[in-house]
């Protein structure tokens, strides 16, 4: 055989000793960033449905109770008594059923 192909062959395999190993491990961090992005992309769909479940739902009540109080505000002291009374009487069934429910 020829003294200069096996010295050619011999820089080929040296070449890709070192070539593979570092195509590998650049591989590796492709997966973990490509990982990330997706892990990253579902909590911010997440958060997206929080915001969505929050606006349907609790911005609701939160608007129906400022409601009232304005009205409180606005009508004379006789209905302003009543009303207080009624929102007193509402918070203590809302209390009684969420403990209602985290009790089942």
């Amino acid at each position: 055989m020829d003294p200069d192909l096996i010295l050619v062959f011999g820089f080929i395999l040296v070449i890709l000793m070192l070539v593979l190993p570092f195509a590998y491990v650049v591989n590796q961090r492709v997966q973990a960033h490509e990982e990330r992005k997706l892990e990253l992309h579902a909590r911010a769909e997440e958060a997206k449905a929080d915001q969505a479940r929050f606006a349907n739902g609790d911005y609701s009540k939160m608007e129906e109770r400022v409601r009232v109080l304005e009205r409180i505000a606005t009508d004379g002291n006789h209905v302003l008594a009543m009303q207080i009374d009624e929102l007193r009487d509402l918070h203590q069934i809302d209390d009684r059923t969420a403990s209602r429910e985290n009790a089942s």
